[in-house]
């Protein structure tokens, strides 16, 4: 996680300074009066700041009072499903509060972050965290699975927190110790499932990041064209699209502009591989003369399923129309409690 820290005193400018060198990723800001001395980057703009922040970094760590990271946060706050973790912490360093996003944006791990680094006590106000209860937003961030419903989240997390055991649902490889608010593979009146559909029409279905996408396209095509071809292979195998974790072409297409727009608006991470590499991909591929002409290896977008998959079993076999080819490949999904 990216994390942007800024302080408002000179002691906080410092503080600012020593969290940045310890923490990952971390970057420090203070007042322009104060920035010289403690060697961090000024900020004439505190709101500029913020907002910039809100889009680039992960999470936000205000060195001073909370009232001041309430009223700038204040206009950004959206969803906490999207909004980066804010983080409080003192001049002094002697507390360190989870403010905003504690779970899915991973606050509350920041704020415990920051506290070890400056000795500090970490304030942490969510019930489950208080409780020492099971939380399933904190368990499907771990896990990078996709929750289907917030409403249905927060109703098992009050179930938990009434002393409600909630059923766990899931055939594959399992590491940990089953909380005792779960039960695994048995039913009860509420219930999550892990997969890529739900079996039971009222259980909060978590979606694993584990499909990969292999791509081609003749040279022009633009990027609705690939959105299009790409969302009806998905639904044409019951696969959502949450579940894409990221896609693959040939190298030859490192410059292919739809390519990379339709990537950039999707939100993936495009890989890409020489003809060599694909070639050597293992598995059955449905080849093509044409595209071994054109390119040097037969199959374009199977193999860079396969190959962005780690070795992956095939989920979608090429599907091919209006110019674009997309496959699709599945890792296999370990979870841990």
């Amino acid at each position: 996680m990216s994390v942007w820290i800024v302080a408002f005193t000179l002691r906080g400018a410092k503080l600012a300074a020593r969290l940045a060198a310890a923490l990952p990723e971390a970057r420090a800001w203070a007042m322009e009066k104060y920035a010289a001395e403690a060697n961090v980057a000024p900020v004439t703009d505190l709101r500029r700041w913020c907002a910039e922040g809100w889009r680039e970094a992960g999470g936000l760590v205000f060195v001073g009072a909370a009232g001041i990271a309430v009223r700038t946060i204040a206009p950004l706050v959206e969803s906490k499903t999207t909004d980066p973790a804010v983080v409080v912490v003192d001049e002094r360093g002697q507390f360190a509060i989870s403010l905003l996003s504690g779970h899915i944006g991973g606050a509350n791990r920041l704020t415990r972050e920051a506290a070890a680094v400056l000795g500090a006590v970490p304030v942490i106000t969510t019930a489950t965290d208080v409780n020492h209860k099971f939380a399933v937003d904190v368990f499907a961030v771990k896990n990078r699975l996709h929750i289907t419903s917030m409403a249905l989240a927060r109703d098992i997390s009050a179930a938990i927190l009434a002393g409600e055991q909630v059923g766990l649902l899931w055939d594959g490889e399992l590491k940990g110790t089953i909380p005792a608010e779960l039960t695994l593979n048995w039913r009860q009146r509420l219930n999550i499932e892990i997969g890529l559909e739900a079996r039971l029409p009222d259980s909060l279905l978590l979606i694993p990041r584990c499909i990969h996408l292999g791509i081609g396209c003749k040279r022009g095509t633009e990027a609705s064209a690939i959105a299009a071809q790409v969302s009806a292979a998905l639904e044409r195998f019951s696969i959502p699209a949450q579940a894409v974790m990221d896609a693959a072409s040939i190298d030859l297409k490192r410059d292919e502009a739809g390519l990379l727009q339709w990537a950039d608006q999707a939100g993936l991470l495009l890989r890409f591989y020489s003809a060599e590499a694909l070639r050597a991909a293992s598995g059955e591929f449905t080849v093509s003369e044409f595209v071994e002409k054109i390119t040097g290896v037969d199959s374009v977008c199977e193999r860079a399923a396969v190959l962005a998959s780690g070795g992956g079993a095939l989920q979608i076999r090429k599907q091919a129309s209006g110019g674009v080819t997309v496959a699709a490949a599945r890792t296999e999904v370990r979870i841990e409690l």
